[in-house]
């Protein structure tokens, strides 16, 4: 039985299907700016027949960047270009989404494809003052690698203004039309970062106890929660193992997950890793499929699987088996813009292309 084509209503928002374009970062903004990429990028996901295309990593604050060249939402002037791109999401019968980030230890490096150059040249992957770089923050004084920037340790004002960065951003959201946030708390980006007891090393309120670890990220929830409208969804993507020993454990996802959903989220989007340079991952198609599964069998929330997941009949099955409500799809969108269309002619189902096709 096909279910990965039937719609999802969550809140005042439904999804065309369970296919969602998962964040990819581009690496192509200046000073933050959408532009024609994004345009053609996104927009092409969505005339592909995604249900859901969420808009890549997207710095609520400048030195909250991965690269210099990442996309933003930190000033007002950001939201034009992205409401551009919206409408025509939107207009294809998708539904369009952002990821709100801040990149924490791991920002002020350079673009993927910058660094084979860089590393020929005995340069590391973190982009100098002199190149456009900034003193990067973290819950501690913990690199993410020797060859990453040494953060400083953020303050408790700094958390606070932090969490005030995510709702303003919440709010240009808005006004850009978007009808789903999710908040990046993965991936060893700043949120969890702080979650993680290898990254996290503080003995203040936002360090120490799992209580303590979670409490930037439930903060950020709570508050954008406040802003955003009750009609419209909130998701958080997780890192649901650092696959270290001594690190984040699928345990403590669940615990999480179940304060989120309190909290009001929605959706936890789950991934995983990021929080060392050289997990040991057992990848394999669908290799993360049994976080949602478990997260969503104990939570009761909804959750979103990611990782490996390339073929129609696989992604059928974990919705029709109940191991998740949504799967994400990212490399495999990179290949086949149109991966929904042809999944729904593999599995017989009856979806409607654009009508110039």
């Amino acid at each position: 039985m096909t279910q990965l084509f039937d719609s999802l209503q969550i809140r005042g928002v439904t999804l065309r299907n369970r296919v969602a374009v998962s964040p990819m970062c581009q690496y192509s903004s200046v000073d933050g700016f959408a532009n024609d990429w994004h345009k053609v990028h996104l927009g092409s996901r969505a005339v592909g027949g995604a249900g859901l295309v969420l808009c890549e990593a997207t710095a609520v604050t400048a030195i909250g960047r991965i690269s210099p060249s990442d996309a933003g939402i930190w000033k007002d002037e950001h939201i034009a270009p992205l409401l551009e791109i919206n409408r025509f999401i939107r207009g294809q019968g998708a539904v369009a989404g952002i990821q709100l980030a801040h990149a924490g230890r791991k920002a002020s490096t350079a673009r993927p494809w910058e660094r084979k150059d860089r590393e020929s040249r005995n340069l590391g992957p973190k982009v100098r003052p002199d190149e456009g770089g900034w003193q990067v923050v973290g819950p501690s004084d913990v690199p993410f690698s020797d060859s990453y920037p040494l953060p400083r340790e953020m303050t408790v004002a700094e958390i606070q203004t932090s969490v005030g960065d995510f709702v303003a951003a919440t709010r240009r959201a808005l006004a850009a039309e978007y009808q789903w946030v999710e908040i990046h708390a993965a991936h060893g980006y700043l949120l969890h970062s702080f979650l993680s007891p290898l990254s996290n090393r503080r003995t203040d309120q936002y360090g120490g106890s799992f209580e303590n670890r979670a409490r930037f990220l439930l903060e950020t929830v709570r508050a954008v929660r406040e802003v955003w409208p009750a009609e419209l969804p909130l998701a958080v993507r997780i890192s649901a193992t650092d696959w270290e020993t001594g690190g984040w454990e699928l345990e403590d996802s669940v615990r999480l997950a179940a304060l989120l959903k309190a909290a009001g989220v929605d959706l936890v989007d789950c991934s995983s890793g990021g929080t060392t340079p050289e997990p040991k991952i057992p990848l394999g198609p669908g290799y993360q499929v049994r976080f949602a599964a478990e997260i969503r069998a104990k939570t009761g929330v909804l959750t979103g699987a990611v990782g490996l997941i390339t073929q129609p009949e696989q992604a059928n099955t974990i919705i029709a088996s109940g191991q998740a409500d949504l799967v994400l799809l990212a490399r495999e969108l990179l290949r086949d813009p149109y991966w929904p269309l042809r999944a729904a002619s593999v599995l017989k189902a009856k979806v409607r292309g654009p009508n110039q096709y």
